[in-house]
């Protein structure tokens, strides 16, 4: 059996986006996905246009929409629209053709991959990783890569992400026409979701519809109810979705993301954001980051993976803590925060710089839980 430099499960955009890294630099890599990539990935494929600093190819070919404008609601009245300013607007693509798309660069840079590779075991036998199938095939690598998304089980089994894993309970659909919804606008509504909010993305003549809640996730969402509630003020009928529900690991804390030879990236590491449920930036992100650490200690100029946890900690995590607490209070107060938060004057544009990537949650933070807090 031929010895790899790095194993990667999970063929998604992190995935991808690590093995692509790897690939340029000549470094022998093999994507293992459990699935035969399915035509359609359904999710709320919003991200900042600033995720293109992480690639030498062109991301807007494959962009659906370019977001000018967002406009928040509180159930269907109230509105409030904010104008995307600046060089780092938003972006809105569908998933399968942002994953096929990093899939094929991945591919024509030299790495390989295995599909319906189904990991029931991954063990460390004297510097060398050893990672079974289901089926029997086994793959030997100098290092791994988790990137098998929200249901992984392998941070817990080798004591890397959050010591507790929290996870947010959404539902992503999708719609075959535009109904009402403007072109170059994102629809935030909150007011129908307890603990969370519903959005709707413009793509090339259809929209992405979704929900999540992000404090309570005990209970499923009552995602008809909030259906009836929301799509009819986007020109749409419930029947019209075709979606699905899932539980999405959100970030919880600061937390190891490596160990020896061994690396968490994207929503296996619980890097989603806690207010805002975005994922495909910092999934992008950390496949990025996760290979540039891979090579330095590939090629023997470190020893440790730690600048990966660190760097990650830094670029993401820090902005995450305060997300997490904005989260924590908006969600709890959810009509005071719309009226003190999203309707304030400043607001909206704020929100809109920190979906762009232009903007932390740490920059206006502590201003916004104060003026929350004071009002309870």
């Amino acid at each position: 059996m031929t010895l790899i430099d790095v194993a990667i499960i999970g063929g998604g955009a992190s995935g991808t986006t690590t093995a692509f890294h790897l690939a340029s630099k000549s470094k022998k890599v093999c994507i293992l996905e459990k699935n035969i990539f399915s035509p359609e990935r359904i999710c709320g494929g919003g991200m900042s246009a600033a995720v293109q600093n992480w690639f030498p190819f062109k991301l807007l070919p494959i962009v659906d929409e370019v977001i000018a404008n967002v406009e928040f609601s509180w159930c269907n009245t109230d509105k409030v629209v904010a104008e995307l300013s600046g060089s780092s607007p938003f972006w809105i693509v569908k998933r399968e053709k942002l994953d096929s798309f990093l899939l094929d660069q991945a591919l024509n840079s030299g790495c390989n991959l295995l599909t319906t590779f189904n990991v029931v075991d991954v063990k460390k036998k004297s510097n060398v990783w050893h990672i079974t199938a289901l089926d029997g095939r086994q793959i030997e690598a100098r290092a791994v890569v988790i990137a098998d998304g929200s249901q992984s089980p392998w941070s817990k089994t080798f004591n890397l992400g959050p010591t507790q894993q929290k996870f947010a309970s959404t539902f992503s659909g999708r719609i075959k026409r535009r109904g009402n919804l403007r072109n170059e606008t994102a629809r935030f509504e909150f007011g129908l979701v307890k603990n969370g909010f519903a959005w709707a993305f413009p793509l090339d003549n259809e929209v992405n519809i979704g929900m999540g809640t992000f404090l309570d996730n005990k209970n499923s969402l009552p995602v008809n109810e909030i259906l009836k509630s929301f799509l009819p003020d986007l020109g749409f009928d419930p029947s019209e979705v075709i979606g699905h529900e899932k539980k999405l690991r959100i970030w919880n804390g600061h937390c190891k993301l490596n160990g020896e030879g061994i690396l968490l990236v994207g929503d296996a590491a619980s890097l989603c954001d806690p207010f805002l449920a975005e994922g495909l930036r910092p999934a992008l992100m950390s496949g990025f980051e996760a290979a540039k650490n891979l090579i330095y200690w590939l090629d023997g100029e470190v020893n440790c993976l730690d600048a990966y946890t660190k760097t990650m900690q830094i670029n993401w995590g820090n902005s995450m803590a305060w997300g997490k607490r904005i989260s924590q209070v908006f969600y709890r107060f959810p009509k005071v925060g719309y009226q003190l938060g999203v309707k304030r004057p400043t607001a909206p544009k704020r929100i809109a710089q920190i979906l762009s990537g232009e903007m932390s949650y740490e920059d206006i933070a502590k201003r916004v839980i104060k003026r929350l807090l004071f009002k309870n």
